[in-house]
């Protein structure tokens, strides 16, 4: 018997996370820490995850609970860290950061607390560092295609054609002021 064991390939990665093929629970547990050790998921996508991996649903919603209490699963605590650094860190605004959390399937009472921490001031600060930042690159570029391409910008990021206008107008403003002065400066 050892030798036909000897010939038999090793279990593939796959095959021995699943565990015993008896024990549906073992497999959810497996699938969903392994999926956590690597970023937060909100419970939905745990529970689609293991619902591709052929986990039954009161296994995996077991499993996913006892996550729940213990702490491992927080959809409160996900969108309040993933809306504070889509906003600041990549620059998004209110309601695309609420659209990212609703596809992650993060309910929505959940989504609107997290948003709700985003205001119109931190918004506009956000959207000028992002005109500031992005006017860098532009040089050169005649000054209509570089306020098209600013409001383009903000308009990806999810703010509204209103604020993207007034943000690029106002910053396009102090800019020419500012090349104004450095001209008459270096013409004295």
């Amino acid at each position: 018997m050892g030798s036909r064991d000897a010939m038999r390939p090793p279990p593939d990665d796959d095959e021995a996370a699943a565990g015993p093929p008896g024990d549906p629970e073992e497999v959810a547990r497996l699938v969903a820490l392994r999926m956590l050790d690597r970023r937060a998921y909100s419970r939905t996508e745990l529970e689609t995850a293991l619902r591709k991996k052929g986990v039954p649903d009161d296994a995996a919603e077991r499993v996913l609970d006892r996550f729940a209490e213990l702490r491992l699963i927080d959809d409160a605590a996900l969108a309040d860290g993933f809306a504070l650094a889509a906003h600041q860190e990549r620059g998004l605004a209110g309601r695309a950061v609420a659209l990212k959390l609703r596809q992650r399937g993060v309910a929505e009472d959940t989504v609107r607390a997290a948003v709700d921490g985003i205001d119109g001031d931190s918004e506009r600060a956000v959207a000028e560092r992002l005109v500031r930042r992005r006017l860098r690159s532009l040089t050169g570029v005649a000054a209509p295609a570089r306020a098209r391409r600013l409001v383009g910008l903000l308009a990806r990021k999810g703010y509204s054609p209103g604020l993207a206008h007034e943000v690029v107008r106002e910053v396009l403003r102090e800019m020419d002021d500012d090349e104004q002065l450095l001209g008459q400066l270096s013409s004295e």
